[in-house]
């Protein structure tokens, strides 16, 4: 495969951005190649600047549900654009949107439209704050919440002692109100309680884990959080900005038929679009500026071409009444391959699955936490990733990323990638052999 255009392209690229790249995961170093630069999509299809197709698996990470180019979301878009881009001021999509939301969500009330997932977490956080009058925040190690700097922590050395920052330029004093516990440890989330419930302003958690890979939440871990915060006088926020309308009609909470008291979203609501947003209870979502003391704001929050894109893919989703059904069927028959597959090539692999979302792991255990995630085998799923990318499969370019499935993928597709998995699983034997 020919990919000469997208390297001179990446090298021209490093002289001018960071890393040459906007988003640090798109540079392809945990995968030690260089990135594809993209020239456009279509359907489950991308094609880069040399010119190869490959069936994306990766949908723009999360937000192209449907596909690319949906035609109800380019359509809708372009009607906007006609319009104007940005107005700084209120627009009818912004309240449809949010009434959508309402509408699907149970336990929101009242939605604030911000411009990314880590825009909607952050603000999340400080109406926690707001609202408590606490300031400790509990997270959990290998969930990924954005790139504030209450959320760049790591674990601490015990399960209920306090982190320290995971990046440069994060003050140490930021890291003392944030307690990181182990992914689906209910007996270190109690003790945690037990010993400062009373100063703990909010729980935030990925109700699926994503961002080390597919982790599904163990049974009653959810239920837990649920129970402690509503005991404690904490808040639960669900942060939900991969799952969010991708594994339910209303998210990972209608799923595993948990309420939260503020969720937060991203990707699938902006249709491709720049889009974040929080919701809740209405008591605590009017401890926002202007209703109340809890401030934040944002020139280009709401505008309307970001609200007539994620409306329209929303409305898309509603007329498809079955589309979580067919997407769960995707889903199963590609777990069920590539199980097999590993299987007949004695090759140790953990498949986590849980509706559209999939990770492929190399390890012979059971993957549940982070510590569990990165004990698995990362140089032979570098091996997996480039001979799979050779193949025409475009994946995340790290073992700790999931696997996209849309609407938009077809049985051909499907019968394609796993034709190749087969062949990588028998390369990877030899290699190992």
């Amino acid at each position: 495969m020919n990919t000469e255009k997208s390297k001179k392209a990446f090298d021209e690229a490093k002289k001018y951005i960071p890393g040459g790249v906007n988003s640090p995961v798109r540079a392809f170093k945990n995968v030690g190649t260089y990135p594809l630069f993209i020239a456009r999509a279509k359907g489950s299809k991308i094609y880069d600047i040399d010119g190869n197709e490959f069936i994306d698996f990766v949908g723009s990470w999360g937000p192209m549900f449907l596909g690319h180019a949906k035609e109800c979301i380019t359509e809708a878009v372009r009607t906007a654009a006609e319009n104007g881009l940005s107005f700084g001021a209120p627009c009818a999509a912004e309240t449809e949107l949010a009434k959508l939301i309402t509408e699907l969500v149970p336990c929101i009330d009242v939605v604030r439209m911000v411009n990314s997932g880590t825009e909607a977490t952050m603000s999340a956080l400080r109406l926690a704050r707001g609202y408590t009058g606490r300031n400790i925040i509990v997270k959990f190690e290998g969930c990924y919440h954005g790139h504030s700097d209450s959320l760049l922590i790591k674990a601490g050395s015990g399960a209920a002692t306090f982190g320290s920052a995971s990046s440069a330029g994060v003050p140490e004093d930021f890291a003392k109100y944030t307690l990181v516990l182990p992914y689906n440890d209910i007996d270190s989330l109690t003790k945690a309680f037990n010993k400062m419930g009373n100063e703990i302003a909010a729980v935030i958690v990925e109700p699926v884990a994503g961002n080390m890979g597919v982790v599904p939440p163990a049974d009653g871990f959810l239920q837990a959080i649920r129970r402690l915060t509503a005991e404690y006088g904490s808040l639960f926020i669900a942060d939900e900005v991969m799952t969010g309308f991708r594994l339910s009609p209303s998210g990972a909470l209608g799923l595993y038929g948990i309420d939260a008291d503020i969720v937060t979203f991203g990707k699938i609501i902006g249709g491709g679009m720049p889009v974040g947003a929080y919701g809740g209870k209405r008591d605590i979502m009017e401890f926002v500026s202007p209703s109340g003391p809890v401030y934040q704001a944002g020139t280009l929050s709401g505008n309307p071409l970001a609200m007539a894109a994620g409306l329209a893919q929303l409305q898309c989703i509603c007329r498809h009444t079955n589309i979580y059904d067919e997407i769960e069927k995707k889903g199963a028959y590609l777990e069920s391959e590539f199980k097999s597959a590993a299987e007949r090539n004695g090759i140790p692999v953990r498949v986590n699955r849980v509706g559209s979302m999939i990770s492929v792991f190399f390890t012979d255990n059971d993957v549940i936490d982070f510590k569990t995630a990165s004990a698995c085998d990362t140089e032979r799923f570098k091996l997996y990733f480039n001979e799979m990318i050779n193949r025409g499969i475009y994946l995340a370019p790290s073992q700790f990323e999931s696997l996209f499935l849309s609407d938009a993928h077809t049985d051909s597709d499907l019968e394609k990638t796993v034709q190749a998995f087969g062949e990588v699983m028998s390369i990877i034997k030899k290699i190992v052999v």
